[in-house]
């Protein structure tokens, strides 16, 4: 391969791997918060058994994602120069505002949060945690900015072949970001929540009777239900911001080669870019049209109104039809559990060994969209801006080939290491003889007279 292809394998593994733990520890701290904010509040020691379970987990998975992280910055000089060079007066505050108000918020008090629970009074401790958890999320936001921009490009204009900033309130608020940061945030939710439903299962399942994993499930459980069906509605308003500005995209999301109207939605397809064609159709008429333009009779561009200015098919194609699958599934499967939940029935051991099995289902999810995003906007790097082929390092092939390898087996080992921890951390909370109580309650009534008098 070319180094421009392998500089694209490259950065798909890298930033691959690393959404995978963001994409987890951004939710994962608004549970926190919440099991935190529910043992103030109530005083009941399961809920300390639940932070105490999982801040462990959040620590191990936000460690992973920073180190993850920082090769991600490393590319943006070795493989991709003419991205800085073209548009780093833009990417390069952006990126500095997220260290300055999002990691820096968090690495200031993520040592409170993981280390001070019996050391600072309750009060400091839940503030820290709250502290964490929007550091978080301010995080997602720069992120999200930057990559929405990169998507629909606002508020700059070019001197030179070099893009320059004159509103940034329209660079950071482009059209696609809200849609793209809430689709991004309740995506979160829903990963960590499964994660949660999943290990609880798990422990269920080999014989914990404690309230913890069964309260951390029905929590879980919870959130999944309200944003199961937040996310279909978020994902439709996304879709049409799409349609309106990345049309190529949304034509090989459908599989629409040729403008038509009364476009159907394809359930299943076999691409065929040579022919420009789609083969094994399973559609639904008119559908495609009646959820895009809210018109069943309404318009779509075909692929060929781009000509050669379009992403590759296949790949956004059954992405996105992974993407909605999965979300399909975690929708009846969440609904499913909460109606059982609702009317105290007690779910069978079949159920949570599913639940065990959609653990990472998240994963999976996260990264068919991301792919359909990423690989969507192709051949551009910067929308009408800067194209892939033109940014990329013009150095030895050998030698991305080499660092793609290293990438590709440390992450396999990283990989396994993280989700076979996860899984012993759950056996070893079976089987570790925890506080009583009546300990935990004492500790809880201690913090609180050390709070007041703080």
């Amino acid at each position: 391969m070319d180094v421009f292809m392998l500089s694209r394998i490259q950065f798909a593994t890298n930033i691959s791997f690393h959404i995978l733990f963001p994409t987890i520890s951004i939710a994962m701290c608004w549970f926190l918060l919440y099991f935190k904010l529910r043992f103030d509040f109530s005083g009941h020691p399961v809920w300390m058994r639940i932070y105490r379970f999982w801040v462990k987990i959040f620590a191990l998975t936000f460690a992973l994602g920073v180190v993850t992280g920082i090769t991600m910055s490393f590319q943006f000089g070795t493989n991709w120069p003419g991205f800085m060079e073209t548009v780093g007066n833009i990417a390069g505050p952006l990126l500095g505002y997220e260290v300055l108000t999002a990691f820096f918020l968090e690495a200031t008090f993520l040592s409170i949060m993981l280390f001070g629970l019996d050391r600072v009074p309750n009060r400091i401790h839940t503030l820290a945690t709250a502290l964490v958890t929007i550091g978080t999320s301010l995080s997602a936001f720069w992120i999200l900015a930057l990559n929405s921009w990169m998507q629909t490009p606002t508020g700059f204009e070019m001197r030179e072949g070099v893009a320059f900033p004159i509103d940034w309130q329209a660079v950071i608020f482009n059209p696609s970001f809200p849609y793209r940061l809430s689709h991004v945030l309740v995506a979160s939710g829903l990963t960590t929540s499964f994660l949660i439903a999943g290990i609880s299962a798990y422990r269920l399942l080999r014989g914990d009777e404690k309230k913890a994993p069964r309260k951390a499930f029905q929590t879980a459980i919870v959130v999944a239900v309200v944003l199961a069906p937040l996310q279909a509605f978020i994902g439709d308003l996304h879709g049409l911001n799409t349609l309106e500005y990345q049309p190529q995209k949304i034509a090989a999301m459908e599989g629409v080669w040729h403008t038509e109207k009364a476009a159907p939605l394809l359930l299943f397809a076999w691409p065929d870019e040579e022919e420009k064609t789609n083969h094994f159709e399973i559609a639904i008429p008119k559908l495609a049209s009646l959820i895009l333009t809210h018109d069943s009779e309404g318009e779509i561009k075909g692929l060929n109104e781009f000509e050669n200015n379009h992403p590759p098919v296949a790949p956004v194609f059954f992405g996105f039809r992974v993407m909605v699958g999965i979300g399909l599934l975690m929708l009846g499967l969440s609904w499913f559990a909460a109606i059982k939940l609702f009317k105290k029935q007690k779910l069978q051991p079949l159920v949570l060994k599913v639940f065990v099995a959609m653990t990472f289902s998240g994963w999976i999810a996260t990264l068919a969209g991301w792919y359909v995003t990423e690989i969507g906007r192709q051949p551009w790097l910067v929308s009408g801006v800067l194209k892939s082929a033109d940014a990329v390092t013009d150095i030895a092939p050998v030698n991305v080939a080499l660092s793609l390898t290293l990438y590709c087996c440390l992450y396999i080992i990283l990989l396994g290491a993280y989700i076979h921890t996860l899984f012993l951390m759950a056996r070893r909370a079976i089987e570790i003889e925890e506080m009583t109580e009546e300990e935990l309650t004492n500790v809880h009534q201690q913090k609180l007279q050390q709070g007041g008098a703080a």
